[in-house]
């Protein structure tokens, strides 16, 4: 079998931020480290965790677009060739599309049909706008109007079409169906296992496990900043064939999996524990989970603990 083409490779990623405290004191908070993903074509991965792991700014960080007291280090590769400022520019909105978590991304003193369009009027265009809104329950007079004259679902849905109206290369899906009713969040997912069918590689970024595994190939897990561990979707069909402690907590609250929930809270940057951030809530923490751990391969995926 042909190896498929690497589209994004993201190595020893890491984000960083600057913050004045009492007057001219500053100090720099780690939010991300050590992060690491790859996508390739026709795949769609899914990065999982919960609130605060670090997710959204990955998708930022991919397209350049980090708040301006933000540091970024590691190495992003797109396409073969390393993604420069100057590249992210050029193809953000046309081989690289984002649909982002806030409604706030769309132009508010900007017609909806301009704005999916790119101010393209052509027949084509037009028409292909139309079948997409057709399939997303929006009629066609939403074109015509602004975004503030929609409700938040009709907007969420027009994010979404902007994956669908050209042929991107990777599509950055930042939690693109809160709000919405099941049946659309089921239909929206099932356009970006559509767009991986096709050529395109998909990065998901959920906080819904569940939603993930009916339609992604593998998926990344995050805590606390990093990446615990990758797996593929299918290793999530039992406990026993997960890598991480907090990969398998995951699998144990899963509804069909008793809602199951460990005691503590993620760690905030500035009370990380040193080594393993996941081991004041771990049963298995040794001393040895307090020192530096590598990410390795472990059983065909890959995991961030010494004791898988």
């Amino acid at each position: 079998m042909k190896e498929k083409k690497t589209v994004l490779n993201i190595r020893d990623f890491s984000v960083s931020f600057e913050q004045y405290e009492r007057g001219f004191h500053k100090t720099v908070l780690p939010v991300i480290r050590n992060l690491d993903v790859t996508v390739h074509e026709g795949e769609m991965v899914a990065v999982v965790g919960s609130s605060g792991s670090g997710k959204s700014l990955l998708a930022h960080g991919i397209l350049g677009i980090l708040p301006y007291n933000a540091t970024m280090g590691g190495e992003i590769w797109y396409d073969g060739e390393l993604l420069t400022p100057k590249r992210q520019k050029m193809l953000r909105g046309n081989e690289i599309v984002l649909v982002p978590q806030s409604i706030a991304f769309l132009d508010p003193l900007m017609k909806i049909g301009s704005q999916i369009r790119k101010g393209k009027k052509d027949k084509a265009s037009k028409a292909r706008l139309d079948k997409i809104f057709e399939g997303y329950h929006l009629k066609e007079e939403v074109q015509g109007l602004y975004p503030f004259e929609l409700s938040g679902g009709m907007n969420r849905r027009v994010l979404v079409s902007t994956a669908l109206m050209g042929n991107p290369k990777l599509v950055i899906a930042d939690e693109p169906t809160p709000g919405l009713h099941m049946d659309m969040v089921r239909r929206v997912m099932s356009h970006f296992r559509e767009l991986a069918d096709k050529g395109a590689g998909v990065l998901l970024i959920t906080h819904d496990l569940e939603q993930a595994l009916e339609v992604a190939d593998r998926v990344v897990v995050f805590y606390a900043g990093t990446t615990v561990e990758d797996a593929a979707a299918s290793d999530f069909q039992a406990q026993e064939t997960l890598r991480h402690p907090y990969s398998k907590a995951l699998w144990r609250a899963l509804p069909q999996n008793g809602f199951q929930f460990i005691k503590g809270t993620q760690p905030y940057v500035k009370e990380l524990p040193d080594g393993c951030p996941f081991g004041p809530r771990c049963e298995y923490c040794t001393a040895e989970c307090q020192k530096e751990i590598a990410y390795r391969e472990v059983q065909g995926g890959r995991v961030r603990c010494v004791h898988a």
